[in-house]
């Protein structure tokens, strides 16, 4: 009976060390470190303790102040400080752990670490403008602290926070603001019209002012040209603006009519331009026609924009120089053109020359391209004595023609064209008949100023 009780109690020793050994083994193998960022990290190593259960109470009671010491003992029960026995540290709401999260019952009759509960704060909650804030418990866990706003102010956002466990606080600062906005009142808009020959007008007002319950000096903003400015034709829009220091706003916007009285716009004269003072066609302004060398004007010179936007008097015109063709001398009717008109001088031995009948029809074609450009056709046509020269329909003399031939050194044994320019210098001779594009072309290139480029761009559809 003894040896059979013996062996029970040495096989019950031999399975409850080879628990411990087991167990002490599982804790060393993770006892390197632990990644937490509140805990201490410590470096532990066990050792296989040598068992003396006359002494169960191996290591002191754990005790953690603000938190709680779970532990469990390789001997069951309520052996809380026996060799190998390993406790769950933790703290209670309010506290964050620091230090080991386990220990363990060492051999040395220690624990192989330690940790301690901190209470966790908030930062402290900063002054709000034009308010203020009161707490239940400060700045710790769980405590709430409530805004107000002072008089004639209105809590905008959270109402309360409250300290949170991971020490934060909730929710986002409130703002005391004024929502009455500043009066601001602006002058009525207006009408102006421009003085005779201006397009513009000078406009005053009286410069708005602002009020304010609770701020008094507030500065003006304005969007726009100001009061005494030159403001010109057409409707202004000028805007003011306020804000105080709550950044409550207040705008205001009147108009202001710059009214230009205006006449139908002139258009130039065929053959000439106009000359406008002032912008052309408002109240006042004076136009007056000029025209092309080698045109006349007809009729009055200056043309006023009335008040009741129409013009006084009639429009001018251009008309063609009066060419006298009962001249005796080829100079006396060059003289006529110089400085107003080019020539075109075209020669031939006889009417039914080829050339000369091919060259007539492209002329006749090219008439009026020809007088846009300045440019009067001479024909001299057959020989002394039957020669004939003309200016359209009208007939020169015949010592003006032997003149021409022998000034220009035109040849009566062929076909000749010579263009002069306004100076009455040859520029160009054809010995073959040309088109009426190949003359636009040389003229335009050649012997147009830049001024008459543009007119000729103006008037370009006159000739179709």
């Amino acid at each position: 009976m003894n040896s059979l009780a013996n062996t029970r109690i040495f096989l019950f020793l031999f399975v409850e060390s080879c628990i411990i050994c087991q167990s002490l083994g599982d804790y060393a193998e993770g006892s390197a470190s632990y990644h937490d960022t509140n805990e201490v990290h410590e470096d532990e190593t066990y050792y296989t303790p040598q068992l003396d259960y006359k002494h169960p109470q191996w290591c002191h009671v754990l005790k953690l102040s603000n938190g709680e010491v779970s532990c469990s003992s390789p001997r069951g029960g309520h052996h809380r400080g026996s060799l190998g026995t390993r406790c769950l540290l933790s703290c209670v709401r309010g506290y964050k752990r620091l230090g080991r999260s386990s220990v363990q019952c060492m051999p040395n009759r220690r624990w192989s670490g330690s940790a301690v509960c901190r209470r966790i704060r908030c930062h402290v909650l900063p002054l709000i403008d034009h308010g203020m804030y009161s707490c239940t418990r400060g700045f710790v866990v769980d405590s709430r602290c409530d805004y107000t706003c002072y008089e004639g102010y209105q809590i905008e956002g959270d109402r309360y926070r409250m300290c949170q466990e991971e020490g934060t606080w909730s929710g986002t600062e409130p703002t005391c603001a004024d929502h009455d906005p500043p009066k601001l009142k602006c002058p009525l808009s207006r009408v102006k019209v421009a003085e005779p020959g201006k397009i513009t007008a000078m406009v005053s007002w009286e410069r708005p002012v602002a009020k304010d319950t609770a701020d008094g000096a507030l500065q003006v903003l304005r969007n726009g040209l100001e009061s005494g400015s030159d403001f010109p034709e057409g409707m202004h829009i000028i805007r003011y603006k306020v804000s105080d220091q709550a950044r409550n706003t207040a705008t205001c916007k009147f108009t202001v009519h710059v009214e230009v009285r205006r006449c139908p716009k002139l258009k130039s004269p065929m053959h000439g331009y106009l000359t406008c003072s002032s912008d052309g066609n408002n109240y006042g302004a004076v136009c007056e026609y000029y025209c092309d060398p080698g045109f006349e004007r007809t009729g009055f010179a200056t043309r006023v924009c009335q008040l009741s936007r129409s013009w006084s008097d009639e429009a001018a015109k251009c008309e063609l120089m009066a060419i006298k063709t009962d001249v005796r001398s080829a100079g006396a009717l060059l003289d006529q053109f110089y400085e107003k008109r080019r020539l075109l001088v075209v020669s031939t031995p006889d009417n039914a020359n080829q050339k000369y009948r091919h060259q007539n029809i492209m002329l006749q074609k090219a008439e009026c391209g020809l007088d846009l450009r300045h440019v009067t056709v001479i024909e001299l046509l057959g020989t002394s004595p039957r020669a004939v020269g003309r200016i359209k329909e009208q007939r020169l003399d015949p010592e003006v023609i032997e003149g021409l031939r022998q000034a220009l050194y035109i040849s009566t044994a062929y076909f000749t064209m010579v263009l002069l320019d306004e100076y009455g210098v040859d520029r160009e001779r054809f010995v073959n008949p040309t088109t009426s594009e190949e003359l636009y072309s040389y003229v335009d290139e050649y012997l147009l100023t830049e001024e008459e480029l543009e007119r000729l761009e103006m008037n370009r559809d006159f000739c179709d």
